[in-house]
């Protein structure tokens, strides 16, 4: 009994003492636990920076809520799933807009305005121009100083911004056309400038000299990448074309809104987070909605509703307008052309060919 006592002992403190090598040292265990705790940090950390830039990004967006701002005074929306898109490109030289070489002129006009109108099926979109001298009657509306204002006849289109913001637009063209718009999207001088940059430029092509000194481009007949300094003066200009009025100007936005559109379709912004931040940086710093896409959310999902709309087919058209009579300087709509497109685009319809001929053809 002593030998087998004797025996079986040193065996037990072999296995005790090999159990207690299996475990790793306290050391070595605290050291793991510390990885493994930095690593849980390390996300949370990732996922608060995440969400800091998504709430920065969120909380650059101005939204307008049109409901409220317009009222029921407003028309049909379309009876199918037609899409109607205002967009606008504001002139105002505050802020980062002042350092860019676009004149002292005070307060802020819609230097560009584009109804987009995307028909059922999201395949084809059709864009028309509103010359900015256009002299239309406005709507009553509440001024930018909160007061109210009285309906007028006879003013210059771009003037309803500077009086009464966005929201008077947006109710003066559905006024106008009887044409529901669903969203709206205006952008700044800065805004438009830093979108080109991010992206790398645009390529555009000319057939013609252009030299404008007012608005700086100095471009000779060719196809040429454009930065954004370079991209706003193209949009800009009109004195280095046509006529030297805002009809020939509206060519060449057109042109542009085609080339930048395409230019954004072909680049792979999921492929590349830093340039898709960067890019979204950009716009949103200078970007007013209405409330319906003043989110970073809203508008990639109406991005993403917009995906089967090749640029490369859009049609652009500028409203069809005749000389005023009284001030050759100014435009009017001209009739019944206008009507016809717009009621085109009411019923979500094919744009004939009479609704897009105009009778004032400067530029």
């Amino acid at each position: 009994m002593t030998d087998a006592l004797t025996d079986t002992g040193p065996r037990r403190s072999r296995r005790a003492s090999a159990g207690r090598r299996a475990k790793p040292p306290r050391r070595r265990r605290r050291v793991w636990r510390w990885i493994a705790l930095s690593l849980v940090l390390l996300v949370l950390a990732a996922g608060g920076v995440g969400y800091w830039l998504y709430s920065d990004l969120n909380g650059n967006i101005k939204g307008v809520d049109l409901e409220k701002a317009i009222g029921d005074d407003r028309p049909q929306k379309l009876p199918t799933s037609g899409q109607n898109l205002l967009v606008l490109g504001s002139d105002s030289r505050s802020g980062a807009n002042a350092s860019l070489g676009t004149g002292n002129v005070s307060g802020a006009r819609s230097d560009t305005a584009l109804v987009i109108h995307i028909p059922e099926g999201r395949k084809k979109a059709v864009a028309v121009s509103i010359p900015r001298d256009t002299l239309v009657t406005r709507p009553e509306c509440t001024g930018k100083d909160g007061s109210a204002l009285p309906s007028a006849k006879r003013v210059m289109f771009n003037s309803v911004y500077s009086l009464a913001g966005p929201a008077c637009v947006v109710k003066t063209v559905e006024q106008m056309s009887g044409v529901r718009m669903d969203h709206f999207v205006e952008i700044d001088f800065a805004g438009f400038k830093g979108l080109v940059d991010a992206i790398g430029g645009v390529t555009v092509t000319v057939d013609q000299d252009i030299h404008d000194k007012s608005s700086g481009l100095d471009l000779s007949a060719g196809t040429h990448r454009l930065d954004g300094t370079q991209s706003l003066q193209f949009v800009r200009t009109r004195h280095g074309i046509g006529d030297g009025s805002d009809l020939g100007r509206i060519g060449l936005q057109q042109q542009f809104l085609i080339a930048l559109l395409s230019e954004i379709k072909k680049q792979d912004l999921l492929g590349s987070p830093t340039k898709a931040f960067r890019i979204a940086d950009k716009l949103t710093e200078s970007l007013t909605t209405d409330s319906g896409l003043a989110s970073l959310t809203k508008l990639a999902d109406f991005g993403r509703s917009m995906n089967g709309v090749d640029p490369s087919t859009m049609e652009t058209i500028m409203l069809p307008v005749r000389y005023d009579t009284q001030d050759p300087n100014r435009v009017v709509a001209a009739q019944p052309q206008a009507g016809r497109l717009w009621q085109a685009l009411r019923k979500d319809q094919e744009i004939p060919e009479s609704a897009k001929k105009s009778p004032a053809t400067g530029g």
